[in-house]
């Protein structure tokens, strides 16, 4: 038979805390978010890559493309913390970053174009005129 003080601690806080702590532990793991986040989306003509890139100057980002595969790389600096300043709180991670994203059709860099604005990078990647799809007509007989 059950013991209903056993279902009931004590303190009846304790098991939203122990909730709480496992919840902290679970928010705040060691493992580095994948930076930058994309959004990537495609039609027969052509893809569209969407990099958020706070933090990060234009100047600090490269693009490349080979093959199939398009490249963001760059650096996020850390600001200048002034003298006698300690960091409180870092959640926000700097250095070097790169993302590699497969595209479904081979990329000419002629048909690439890159634009930067509010921190967020969009770039339009046309697909080649002789890789899109065609409509095959059945014919008669």
């Amino acid at each position: 038979m059950l013991n209903p003080m056993t279902l009931y601690p004590a303190d009846p806080f304790a098991l939203l805390r122990r909730v709480s702590e496992a919840l902290n532990r679970a928010s705040f793991s060691t493992a580095a978010p994948v930076f930058p986040a994309v959004n990537v989306w495609q039609n027969d003509e052509a893809a569209a890559i969407i990099a958020e890139v706070p933090g990060v100057e234009p100047q600090d980002i490269d693009i490349s493309v080979k093959d199939d595969v398009l490249t963001i790389a760059g650096e996020r600096r850390a600001p200048d913390l002034p003298e006698g300043a300690s960091w409180q709180r870092r959640e926000r991670a700097f250095g070097r970053f790169s993302r590699a994203i497969r595209l479904p059709f081979r990329v000419d860099s002629d048909l690439v174009e890159a634009r930067f604005a509010d921190g967020v990078l969009r770039i339009a990647v046309r697909r080649p005129e002789a890789d899109r799809p065609r409509r095959i007509e059945i014919k008669a007989g």
